[in-house]
């Protein structure tokens, strides 16, 4: 009786669910699509944008722009996946940038200057990283502070102790021992070349990306940004996962200050210094909700092309520099746009 009851109820639920979609607009279909998979709608445009400019310019397509888009791509791409750590966490970090340079200034100049061996001034600057990262969390977690006002407080600080360290003079290659300068090593594909330092950011991005989605700290990383109160009472310990999630922030920026020295063969205090925006920019094109808890890395990395990808178009079709920052400047606004509209599905 009981087992008959309870079949007859799954139908009938069964039965309602298949209703209530129907019922559905294809609009409202729609949103349901891109409320799961935040990916798909930076994907779409991705493929477009690679269609249109290739169609405009074939030069674009050429295994050497392609190659050099995607090695202009690796920094931002790198910083932007701990941005997306705190992001999904409905925070920001306006500290990136900061904390990657002093990264680098440090295990540059301890390296040239200190005779510091390779590996360890590796290890010093990106502890530094991890260390700066950890002290935002704790200013964000244990001091109750807002994560804009931490980071933008921090990127001030930050950005001095770099300034201050270094006296504001750049570190050239050969100044620095090879291990430093590995990351800008390449090798060759099928045509394309590749860096070291894109493969480390690829890795990055498969680690986090399955720790994300495979792992019970993923799990409470999106549970704490969706809502942190409800995190908290449902047994999650919501101030100790925001400060892992700055902690790895921080990490993620001491390895991209590593490849960081590869791509430009030089430490410098003024290299990235827009590395900021950029990596919010990608992170919000990519599909993350700037409202926490809906996205992923895999958004953040497409959304990191479609930005080098709009430049590197507009700039083989001629277009003025001003254009390039206009056409970015709408893509985030969409982004955003598209992001209110998701938000609002009816479940």
């Amino acid at each position: 009786m009981t087992s008959s009851a309870t079949k007859g109820g799954a139908r009938e639920s069964a039965a309602q669910a298949e209703l209530s979609r129907r019922a559905q607009s294809p609009a409202q279909r729609l949103q349901h699509v891109l409320h799961s998979n935040p990916a798909i709608s930076p994907a779409i445009i991705l493929v477009l944008t690679v269609v249109v400019f290739s169609l405009l310019n074939s030069r674009f397509a050429s295994a050497n722009s392609l190659s050099l888009l995607v090695q202009q791509t690796a920094i931002v791409a790198a910083l932007a996946i701990g941005q997306t750590l705190v992001i999904l966490t409905a925070g920001i970090d306006l500290s990136v940038g900061a904390i990657a340079i002093l990264s680098m200034m440090v295990m540059a100049t301890v390296a040239a200057k200190n005779g510091v061996p390779g590996p360890v001034a590796l290890l010093i600057g990106v502890a530094l990283g991890t260390l700066a990262g950890a002290l935002n969390g704790f200013l964000v977690t244990r001091l109750n502070l807002p994560p804009f006002i931490v980071t933008l407080g921090s990127l001030s600080i930050f950005t001095a102790l770099a300034l201050l360290y270094s006296n504001g003079q750049s570190i050239g290659a050969d100044q620095m021992p090879d291990l430093l300068n590995w990351t800008g090593n390449s090798f060759s594909i099928a045509g394309f070349v590749v860096t070291n330092g894109v493969v480390i950011v690829l890795l990055m991005y498969l680690v986090v990306g399955f720790a994300l989605s495979q792992t019970a700290w993923g799990r409470h990383v999106y549970a704490v940004g969706d809502d942190a109160e409800s995190a908290r009472l449902s047994g999650i310990a919501s101030k100790r996962v925001l400060l892992s999630v700055y902690t790895v922030a921080g990490l993620i920026f001491g390895i991209a200050a590593w490849c960081q020295i590869g791509r430009a063969s030089v430490a410098s205090p003024n290299g990235i210094v827009d590395a900021n925006l950029n990596s919010i920019t990608a992170v919000v094109i990519g599909g993350t909700s700037l409202f926490g808890g809906r996205g992923g890395v895999l958004g953040t990395l497409i959304g990191a092309l479609i930005v080098q990808a709009f430049a590197t178009g507009l700039s083989l079709a001629g277009v003025d520099q001003n254009y390039r920052l206009l056409a970015v400047g709408i893509l985030v606004i969409a982004a955003v746009a598209v992001d209110q509209w998701i938000r609002k599905v009816k479940s």
